[in-house]
């Protein structure tokens, strides 16, 4: 029997003779065949281990913490895959070495590259905390999981503020042209919807800062934080973000105790070493055959742990992020732009009908709104006065006022 073990060191295989086996065995097992002390072993089924940091965190996993428990009553077969934690270094016997410099193999430069492309896990991120704007957050997920089911696909830009201390407040999400499968989220970018979005943005004193995407019900049964394509992606959009701070966040269905299912938020932040070996052009990007979508391929051997490999874990990529939710300055109540149903002229007449008791400033203190009237407006001049006037909540002046209500009067 052949069980796969997963571990901050990549995948590896154990085989057991024993099908009957207890925990304790299959620890051995690991020793012998791994090189891992059993004193040092944390194992799971549960693939979060892998990103704990800490002994103290690894130890809150405890489904295969009795170590006479027979590994049969965890339905445990033949290929089941499993994961590791454990602390310190081991050491793994390798091929015959061959020789170096004059006398043996001369090593090539890429040989060199190689074995200064050294992959481990960044323990600390950039950003300290991501926070989202509670309405933002809402009008994202309550779209995904009412109209799209969770089914296909959806992304947007976070844009919001960092502050010195490296927090991220995410304030409006704007939602790009796309196009959203089961496995794959295609953008289609309009270059100049976002110059605007980017105007209105400076206006309110705000900048894009990060990236998110849904994870669908279909994805939810395999065993990955983030697949192949996902990384890719979220690799692009960091490195042209050109933000330390750059966020990555992710919002899926899971399922609770209850059997009901929750909507859930992560946040990471993909490592230094991802963003370079991107730029760098070290990932394989044609993924659409991918065998295991837990993996990254690369062009070239990297050093993971102590072994050279072309297959990196995507978790070694991931950082993880703290989040927080808070109340932000603007509201999320007018139509969202390119979903299913276009917004149209009448969508400003039914708000500004709806929000008769606001102030002026008060009714246009909504990014999606803005983004409407901007496409009409003077990007250079009026864009940024009235995101300006939203930012520092003053008196709109009159010209605008009269050219904004007739608009909405004229649909």
């Amino acid at each position: 029997m052949m069980i796969r073990i997963r571990s901050r060191d990549g995948l590896e295989r154990v085989t057991i003779d024993n099908p009957h086996a207890t925990i304790s065995q299959l620890k051995s097992q690991i020793e012998s065949q791994l090189r891992v002390p059993v004193q040092s072993q944390t194992l799971s089924a549960n693939q979060n281990l892998l990103l704990s940091k800490t002994p103290d965190d690894w130890s809150r996993f405890t489904d295969m913490a009795n170590p006479h428990t027979p590994i049969s009553s965890l339905n445990l077969t033949h290929g089941s895959m499993l994961y590791l934690a454990y602390e310190g270094e081991r050491t793994i016997a390798g091929p015959a070495v061959q020789p170096a410099g004059s006398f043996g193999r001369k090593m090539t430069m890429d040989d060199l590259i190689a074995k200064q492309m050294r992959v481990t896990r960044q323990e600390n991120p950039h950003c300290e905390l991501v926070s989202f704007d509670r309405d933002a957050a809402n009008a994202f997920q309550h779209y995904v999981n009412e109209s799209l089911a969770f089914a296909v696909k959806r992304g947007g830009f976070m844009y919001g503020t960092v502050s010195p201390e490296g927090k991220v407040e995410v304030d409006f999400i704007y939602e790009p042209p796309q196009q959203g499968t089961e496995e794959n989220l295609l953008l289609l970018r309009d270059p100049d919807e976002e110059k605007l979005v980017d105007a209105i943005a400076i206006g309110l004193g705000m900048r894009k800062v990060g990236f998110i995407f849904t994870q669908t019900i279909s994805q939810d049964k395999k065993d990955y934080t983030m697949s192949t394509a996902e990384v890719l992606q979220a690799a692009e959009l960091h490195s042209e973000g050109d933000l330390k701070e750059w966020v990555t966040a992710i919002v899926k269905l899971e399922v609770n105790e209850d059997g009901a299912a929750d909507v859930h938020f992560e946040a990471f932040q993909m490592s230094d070493m991802c963003v370079r070996l991107f730029k760098e052009g070290w990932f394989e990007t044609d993924v659409k055959d991918e065998i295991d979508p837990k993996l990254s391929k690369m062009k070239k051997d990297v050093v993971v742990g102590v072994k050279d490999t072309r297959e990196v874990d995507n978790d070694f990529f991931l950082v993880v992020v703290k989040i927080a939710d808070h109340q932000g300055p603007l509201s999320s109540s007018f139509p969202i732009e390119n979903r299913i149903i276009p917004v149209s002229m009448n969508a400003l007449k039914d708000h500004f009908n709806r929000t008769k008791s606001l102030s002026f400033v008060k009714r246009i203190s909504d990014f999606h709104l803005l983004l409407l009237l901007a496409k009409f407006l003077d990007i250079n001049a009026d864009v940024p006065a009235l995101a300006e006037c939203v930012l520092t909540q003053s008196a709109v002046p009159e010209g605008y006022k009269l050219l904004i209500e007739s608009m909405a009067s004229a649909s």
